[in-house]
């Protein structure tokens, strides 16, 4: 029978914790587990956002509304692109009842800067990626911007969407 020195048990030790920590990071950065992000089908959370002057909303204050959220920040510039296509199309169907609602994961100075120079008549609150409501609970797991989803009347998720819209997307997503 083979001994085995203190060499292969540190080496052993030293894997497991190195497994260990990978799981670890993994775990964190999908927001803890598959149970917490939202699927298309099912209710979005009832989120808590901020806008830029300190004011709480929630995103049940909309139920009944067909709600797309776009989830942006003032330094991604497909965001700052995107952003006139976004304010048109709620103009448009705003009347139908959808609503279009830009969500910064950003800081409230440089959102209410970047506002300053290209306003938008929409609304734009503030919310931590992380956060129930933020992108990653609504399924951005590649935490990449812009994100979008689509929660219909009922408050359940349609659809969403990574990257840019075209006008015409935006048209076929807020139409009832």
């Amino acid at each position: 029978m083979t001994t085995r020195g203190p060499t292969f048990w540190i080496v052993l030790l030293a894997v497991a914790a190195a497994a260990t920590g990978l799981w670890l990071e993994h775990r964190q950065l999908r927001g803890g587990s598959q149970e917490d992000i939202a699927e298309v089908g099912d209710r979005s959370p009832d989120a808590t956002f901020i806008d830029i002057d300190g004011k709480t909303h929630r995103l049940s204050d909309w139920h009944g509304r067909r709600v797309l959220l776009n989830f942006w920040a003032s330094w991604c510039a497909p965001c700052r692109r995107e952003m006139p296509l976004l304010n048109q199309a709620d103009g448009r169907h705003r009347a139908g009842g959808a609503v279009v609602i830009g969500v910064a994961e950003d800081t409230r100075d440089a959102v209410r800067a970047y506002l300053r120079d290209a306003p938008v008549g929409y609304p734009v609150l503030l919310v931590d990626a992380d956060a129930p409501g933020g992108s990653l609970s609504l399924g951005n797991t590649l935490r990449v911007l812009p994100y979008s989803v689509l929660i219909g009347e009922d408050g359940r998720i349609l659809r969403r969407k990574t990257g840019t819209f075209t006008a015409a997307e935006l048209d076929d997503w807020l139409a009832p």
